[in-house]
């Protein structure tokens, strides 16, 4: 039986405020974490002994950086780059706070799973394309992103999901979303079913991550295709 509290917060549309706010930061705050992981995943492919362009100092400090980031628990993380965000866009409340902290967690995360993502790429695709004088640049954006787009496509499904679930903690430090939903009016008055409704609504958003993710996947893996 669902408590009055549900139908008081379905009917002014809070829940599904909710449900849109966590869409909202989740993606978002992927979009950016993708444009600065992205980059760097390259990066420390390429700068590693076994890349096309190998710099051990490079590939050192960098790979130093991002596991150090990955290291600190989101939690702990967010109130260490509360300053930040208020440097970035003026308050340390509020959605806009809490998507420039999840862009820095998030980042160095997809940084290392672009890595890994490119990481796969057959290395006689690389030699091949090297035969043929293709330089450093040609090789990034015509062989080893093509080649590893199913894996990064599958890893940003990865991620998203990954990002979504930081934007629940993120309830903590006044973000809104199906987290701050669950903890104020679930968790903080006992309304179970308010909990169970939010986690219900969380887990069918992450079902359609993954199941388009994969989908996308599918459809640009060549070895699946041909």
């Amino acid at each position: 039986m669902l408590s009055e509290m549900f139908y008081k917060l379905w009917n002014n549309n809070l829940i599904q405020l909710g449900v849109w706010e966590t869409i909202y930061m989740t993606f978002i705050s992927s979009a950016f974490a993708y444009l600065i992981g992205l980059p760097l995943g390259v990066i420390l492919n390429i700068t590693d002994k076994k890349g096309i362009c190998p710099r051990p100092g490079v590939n050192s400090v960098l790979g130093l950086v991002v596991n150090f980031f990955r290291s600190i628990p989101f939690i702990i993380l967010m109130v260490a780059m509360l300053p930040v965000a208020k440097l970035v866009v003026g308050t340390q409340l509020g959605n806009k706070a809490v998507i420039v902290m999840l862009i820095i967690a998030a980042a160095p995360y997809v940084a290392r799973m672009c890595e890994s993502s490119l990481n796969e790429v057959n290395a006689g695709v690389i030699e091949a394309a090297q035969s043929m004088g293709a330089n450093n640049l040609e090789i990034i954006f015509k062989v080893l992103i093509p080649e590893a787009k199913p894996a990064l496509i599958t890893g940003a499904s990865i991620s998203i999901v990954t990002i979504l679930g930081y934007s629940a903690m993120a309830a903590t430090l006044g973000g809104t979303g199906l987290g701050q939903i669950a903890i104020i009016y679930g968790h903080q008055r006992s309304n179970d079913d308010i909990t169970w409704i939010c986690v219900f609504l969380t887990v069918i958003i992450v079902q359609i991550i993954q199941v388009i993710g994969s989908y996308i996947a599918r459809k640009t893996d060549k070895r699946i295709n041909h």
